[in-house]
């Protein structure tokens, strides 16, 4: 009977003891609703897309738009890591980080960050999702051709031709007199755009095909074109007889180089260029180009002369007597 008081006693004590801590000390007793620690909801790379920003004449802004895709509880301390690779060499360009924060709704949650890389060649875009400092997902996108993302003053909606019918380039022949042809250029302008444009100039440079020298060159004011017009700008230069020439046209705004084209002129009878067609060395008369203003030195004839020459040593007649000399040596060796 004591000992059933005394297991009575001391289990009412245990009870007693763990109410007064339960009441003293908050949490010691487990809450049965409690179902432990919140498991953070999963984040994945839903897309990346890539638009071209601001560009200068060295550089261009990319912006890459991330999209995020969140589900279920909250995810904490999401961070995305974007990179530039050099497409070519495979070196690292440039590398920017973003933080994302607390994702807390289900859905797609779009970023953007902005990357600066030199404007030419092509760059792989990588994508790296962070969840917590530790990587979840990750993505990867390509962008070649980065030097056609102009800058400002490089875009214009103006350009040569490029047709059968209106080739960018032709000419007529003015004048043939006996050693220069007068020849008249034409440069054919299409203005693709919605609004006018202005403040267009063309130059025309005549080289000849196989030196490269340049014959003529002469700039003409192009004026305005009106939005969706076609136009053509006239000019004339005068070239030496017998030669070939490439006619280079430059479209320029403000001394700024908007579009270039190319044409032929072959007044060689004996040999034709094309604008494709691979360069032949031919006789070359660089009077033919002087522009009047200076000497070209000449060839000076020289009278022919004859000469000659002995090697060092000795006349024929010694070398006769040496000759015998062997053969008396040889035949008394033989004896």
């Amino acid at each position: 009977m004591e000992r059933n008081a005394l297991l009575t006693s001391g289990a009412v004590g245990v009870v007693v003891v763990a109410l007064v801590a339960a009441a003293v000390v908050p949490g010691v007793v487990a809450d049965p609703t409690d179902d432990g620690p919140v498991r953070p909801g999963p984040v994945d790379v839903a897309g990346v897309s890539i638009a071209a920003g601001q560009a200068t004449g060295e550089t261009v802004t990319l912006e890459i738009e991330t999209r995020i895709d969140h589900r279920g509880n909250p995810t904490k301390n999401v961070s995305v890591l974007v990179r530039a690779v050099d497409a070519e060499s495979g070196l690292l360009t440039t590398t920017r980080e973003l933080d994302v924060g607390t994702l807390s709704k289900d859905g797609e949650v779009a970023t953007t960050t902005n990357l600066t890389v030199p404007r030419e060649g092509g760059y792989d875009i990588e994508v790296v999702l962070y969840s917590d400092d530790e990587r979840v997902d990750q993505a990867r996108k390509s962008v070649r051709g980065v030097s056609a993302i102009k800058p400002p003053y490089l875009r214009s909606t103006t350009s040569f031709t490029d047709s059968e019918a209106l080739p960018p380039v032709s000419f007529a022949i003015a004048d043939a007199g006996e050693d220069r042809t007068t020849l008249d250029l034409t440069a054919t302008l299409t203005n693709a755009g919605d609004d006018p444009a202005e403040d267009l100039s063309v130059l025309f440079v005549l080289r000849q095909a196989e030196s490269n020298i340049v014959a003529s060159r002469t700039t003409v004011d192009a004026g305005t074109i009106a939005a969706g017009r076609t136009e053509t700008v006239d000019a004339s230069a005068s070239v030496p007889n017998d030669y070939n020439y490439y006619i280079d046209t430059v479209l320029l705004r403000d001394g700024v180089v908007i579009d270039t084209a190319r044409g032929a002129a072959n007044l060689n009878p004996t040999r034709t260029i094309s604008v494709n067609q691979t360069r032949e060395d031919v006789e070359l008369r660089v009077e033919d180009f002087e522009n009047g203003d200076g000497d070209v030195p000449r060839e000076t004839d020289y009278e022919p002369t004859e000469t000659s020459s002995q090697a060092p040593g000795f006349g024929p007649v010694v070398a006769v007597v040496g000759l015998l000399a062997a053969v008396f040596v040889a035949r008394r060796w033989s004896k």
